[in-house]
């Protein structure tokens, strides 16, 4: 070993994720609904967690909670550090944007732009130089196998390459996590397989992703299991 070597420590997982007695609580007729009831959840940098559940079980709702679409009753949810509650509607509007990547079961592509304009989309109001950022979304679809699809628009797509254009758009401002909301869910079995590849490619290089799910196929790509019910999580374990 060199002189002026040194040893560095491993990392030690930095917390992405944390949330102490979540509760979201709905008013549905004369009755209220508990969709979350007091959740603790933590999850690190690099984890992949898939969330499954039956219908009416939490998962959704503590998605939109921890993505800053909605906001719990009772509770805490620190991400990345802080403490999410009280932030205004600007601070939670910032954070969707540079924090957290979005990928839906539908895509949510507009119809009239070309996949390379809507990769390009969260940077619209950036400020920063466009032909750099045209570079790097180009660069980043590359990467994900759609280098000759940047001028196409999505009705030109296949279901595949369609949600491959969501992912690098949810990509294209480094987010730190990753939220994906039944990515498959429009996919034959052939192309989830192929975009979970791709989900498992992006976990290896560091990337933090929470998936939602109801098929345990899909779930099965995941490092981490996490069950939910009557808005409680009752199972949580790693799959691998």
């Amino acid at each position: 070993m060199p002189d002026n070597a040194t040893l560095t420590p491993p990392n030690e997982p930095e917390g992405m994720i944390e949330t102490a007695s979540l509760c979201r609580h709905f008013h549905v007729g004369d009755s209220w609904v508990h969709a979350l009831d007091d959740v603790d959840l933590a999850i690190d940098e690099g984890d992949f967690v898939a969330v499954m559940g039956p219908s009416g079980s939490g998962k959704s709702t503590l998605m939109n909670i921890l993505g800053c679409l909605d906001t719990p009753d009772a509770g805490e949810y620190r991400l990345l550090g802080e403490p999410v509650n009280s932030l205004d509607d600007s601070a939670l509007s910032a954070i969707r944007n540079e924090k957290i990547g979005f990928v839906f079961q539908s895509f949510h592509l507009l119809p009239r732009m070309t996949a390379l304009e809507n990769v390009l989309l969260p940077l619209r109001y950036s400020g920063r130089d466009s032909t750099v950022l045209r570079e790097r979304a180009a660069e980043l679809m590359a990467r994900l196998g759609l280098a000759d699809r940047l001028d196409h628009r999505p009705n030109q797509l296949s279901g595949g390459q369609r949600q491959r254009v969501a992912i690098a758009r949810s990509l294209i401002n480094s987010p730190p996590i990753l939220l994906a909301d039944e990515p498959t869910g429009n996919l034959d079995s052939r192309t989830s397989d192929e975009i979970m590849g791709l989900f498992a490619e992006l976990n290896a290089s560091g990337q933090t992703i929470l998936m939602v799910t109801h098929e345990d196929e899909i779930a099965a790509h995941a490092r981490r299991l996490i069950r939910m019910r009557d808005g409680r999580i009752e199972h949580d374990s790693s799959t691998h």
